[in-house]
């Protein structure tokens, strides 16, 4: 019997189980085959992990700010299914036929259900893979808490930038035979923001950034030239790509000078204070764009006004393609 608990005690305390001193008591007491995942408590410290949390936690409230819900921690305020019911009413601009307080488990537990296949229904379609269900949501997961949001986020264009290539190490804890056992797996929470809205296709910037960086250089001296010729007719320069086209008005006068039109100043924002305002200029320029006979842009204009290097070129490089002979 004492050989059995010190094995018992091993288990739990075992070097290669660190998330397991995290566990909270109720938490070892599992059925037999009960399994049970957390996060390791090193990768809770991960700059990465911690600003991916971060990003999300201030969507939310930004997003729920009118309900005056305020979101301190994802697995603790999310779990029930109240805050998720008002962020996809929100987001989707619907209202779900739920209570609107429930303090019992079975309601909770209704709640998420109706929730969750309201969100199914918006995400399947475009392919997600739900990594997520009642009863992990339920049980405070903060894995399947997480991916759901990165899939909300999405799914929605919210005006966020989520760091891209968040793994983390997970403690998967299952009890066999009245003993615990654990093992770690890797799970990713996020990938490239192009993967993740599903521009699957590479184009010759992801091959320039990934595998040519020193070639970067030439591109952008291409384009700061190029673009200069034009803006110059305004007494306007541009010394830095990734920072001067992120408010998008360089971009509205640069669309008015390639076309060889005026363009309102009512229609756009010439001294953009707010992220909004900026999301407002870039999206217009992009229509501009589109109005001009090019293609939709492949970078979303939240990508732009979040000094994303990457979206920037690609909309720079559309318009040097089309009006690199224009003087």
């Amino acid at each position: 019997m004492s050989d059995l608990q010190e094995e018992g005690k091993n288990a739990i305390n075992s070097p290669m189980s660190p998330a397991l001193a995290d566990v909270h008591p109720e938490d070892t007491q599992l059925e037999e085959n009960e399994e049970r995942t957390m996060i390791d408590p090193t990768s809770k410290e991960d700059p990465k992990f911690k600003e991916l949390v971060k990003v999300l936690l201030d969507w939310i409230n930004d997003v729920l700010v009118e309900e005056r819900i305020i979101v301190k921690q994802l697995e603790e305020d999310l779990y029930d299914g109240q805050v998720l019911q008002k962020l996809l009413e929100k987001l989707a601009g619907c209202k779900l036929n739920v209570a609107e307080v429930t303090q019992s488990e079975i309601g909770q537990k209704q709640k998420l259900q109706t929730v969750l296949e309201a969100v199914h229904d918006l995400l399947r379609p475009r392919g997600w893979a739900l990594r997520w269900s009642v009863d992990s949501i339920h049980g405070k997961n903060l894995v399947a808490i997480l991916h759901l949001l990165v899939s909300l986020a999405m799914h929605f264009r919210a005006p966020i930038r989520l760091p891209e290539h968040v793994t983390v190490q997970v403690v998967v804890v299952r009890k066999r035979e009245g003993l615990l056992h654990s093992n770690h797996i890797s799970e990713e929470l996020t990938t490239t923001t192009e993967m993740m809205m599903g521009r699957f296709e590479r184009d010759a910037f992801d091959t320039l950034f990934d595998h040519a960086p020193d070639k970067l250089s030439v591109v952008k001296k291409s384009l700061i030239t190029f673009v200069n010729k034009h803006l110059n007719k305004l007494n306007l320069e541009v010394t830095e790509l990734e920072t001067q086209f992120a408010d998008g008005v360089y971009l509205v006068l640069l669309m008015g000078l390639l076309e060889d039109y005026f363009v309102p100043l009512h229609n756009f924002y010439l001294t953009p204070e707010s992220f909004d305002q900026k999301v407002h200029n870039v999206s217009f320029a992009f229509e501009l764009m589109l109005d001009g006979g090019l293609k939709k842009p492949k970078a979303r204009p939240e990508d732009v006004v979040n000094l994303d290097l990457k979206s920037t070129l690609r909309v720079l490089y559309n318009l040097f393609t089309k009006y690199k002979n224009v003087e």
